[in-house]
């Protein structure tokens, strides 16, 4: 029962993850240059992180940038410190996964 209740928070958090950098990647979607691309990313991040299930604003980071191997796609990367889940009083007792969330989207910067 443990085991079923902190892996839901966990995935929980790791889900809000996932839509934060979803939804940063849409906002650079605005963007006419890469340098305004990242400014966006970062604004969405910081006004809207604390908003998201489970996460607290000021644990999480935010990269972006093009892809190397492809210059038409664009990535956002969010990492989240979860070290403030309640979940890792239970690490003696259960096999957990890392304390850090990093979860990545890609979005197209124009064209076809």
């Amino acid at each position: 029962m443990l085991g079923i209740i902190a892996y839901g928070i966990y995935f929980g958090a790791a889900h809000s993850v996932a839509q934060l950098a979803a939804d940063a990647a849409r906002a650079s979607v605005a963007g006419l240059s890469d340098a305004e691309r990242l400014r966006l990313v970062q604004g969405h991040v910081q006004a809207s992180a604390g908003s998201y299930v489970l996460i607290d604003g000021e644990k999480v980071s935010v990269e972006a940038a093009p892809l190397p191997s492809d210059t038409r796609q664009f990535r956002v990367v969010v990492s989240y410190s979860a070290t403030d889940l309640p979940i890792w009083q239970m690490r003696p007792f259960l096999p957990l996964p890392s304390e850090t969330i990093v979860r990545a989207a890609v979005v197209s910067r124009g064209g076809y």
